[in-house]
């Protein structure tokens, strides 16, 4: 079939529509690349904006941060000061003429007791750290069990976990000391460990923690042939670190501060916050023992707290969220 052939006037009308096409084409590129420009210029503006906001928030952290740190530099320049320093008013943030005189002191007046003060750190130390172990066995098998295990019950025990953490321990501390004396418990290392192995704060992170895995990865390991304890402890409590050592930090400051005096009369059997209670009462001529007892005490929980700080971060972001 013979193509057709244009009448001049149709080609000439044919390219002013193509031109005009071409036209309108090149137009929409350079709005484009305009519009382009522009948000890139916008986008220079946020960034140097966002160096302004971040310079701030640096500066209100560093200021908040040294906010913190003033009880501990003021517990470690008291502690330096000799006493008739620390009853100076206004109290001073620097010690005019330090001296290490204030822990001698606190180690001398220990060592003057009916048992060496070797042997309130041994108890400090067995007790914190059997306290801090069972719980963390307490809290991971619980947490796991509430958390991905259904059975009857299980709601209203989570709920029950959550409304305890309402309570301050002192409310049962009655209750506590009538079941340990109706077994036997007063006046031995029993009576220290098991009113702290149980804590609602360590079983309600862990259930939080353990609820964040998947539950197609613990089905999968049923499919293997894995056991409840083999998945606890062999898959769950792996991928629960941060929980783990945030729990750590949490019990053993917990239990290393605790004072048993009221369940342990023993001399042997007494750790070093109950020490340095009996130091106090010695009054105003110990306030120089007193001030080193408090920097002493205040090391191990902080050298394990600087150890594991980021992992208490990640499970505090984590602790209020659900699937």
């Amino acid at each position: 079939m013979a193509k057709k052939e244009l009448k001049p006037s149709q080609i000439k009308a044919q390219q002013e529509a193509e031109n005009a096409a071409a036209l309108e084409a090149l137009r929409k590129r350079r709005e484009k690349e305009h519009r382009k420009m522009e948000k890139s210029k916008g986008s220079n503006k946020q960034v140097g904006k966002s160096w302004k906001n971040d310079i701030g928030i640096f500066l209100f952290l560093t200021l908040l941060g040294l906010f913190m740190l003033l009880p501990i530099y003021i517990a470690i320049v008291t502690s330096l000061k000799p006493v008739n320093e620390i009853f100076i008013m206004p109290p001073r943030l620097y010690a005019m003429d330090p001296t290490g005189d204030n822990f001698k002191d606190l180690f001398v007046v220990a060592n003057n007791s009916w048992v060496p003060f070797s042997r309130n750190v041994f108890n400090s130390i067995f007790v914190t750290v059997a306290a801090t172990v069972l719980h963390v066995l307490f809290a991971c098998t619980a947490g796991f069990v509430l958390a991905k295990c259904r059975f009857p019950g299980v709601k209203a025990i989570n709920k029950i976990v959550v409304i305890a953490l309402l309570f301050n321990s002192q409310v049962t501390y009655i209750m506590q000391y009538m079941v340990m004396a109706n077994l036997g418990m007063i006046n031995t290392y029993a009576a220290l460990i098991c009113p702290l192995i149980a804590s609602s704060m360590g079983l309600y992170l862990m259930i939080q923690s353990v609820g964040q895995i998947p539950d197609a990865m613990i089905e999968a390991a049923k499919v293997d042939g894995a056991g409840l304890m083999r998945i606890c402890w062999g898959i769950v409590m792996p991928n629960s670190k941060p929980a783990l050592m945030t729990i750590i930090i949490f019990q053993f400051q917990a239990v290393w501060n605790t004072n048993g005096g009221s369940i342990v009369y023993d001399e042997a059997l007494k750790t070093m916050p109950t020490v340095v209670q009996q130091i106090a009462a010695a009054g105003l001529a110990r306030q120089g023992a007193i001030a080193a007892s408090a920097v002493v005490l205040m090391i191990p929980p902080l050298a394990i707290f600087i150890a594991a700080q980021s992992n208490v971060m990640e499970t505090m972001a984590h602790a209020g969220m659900k699937d």
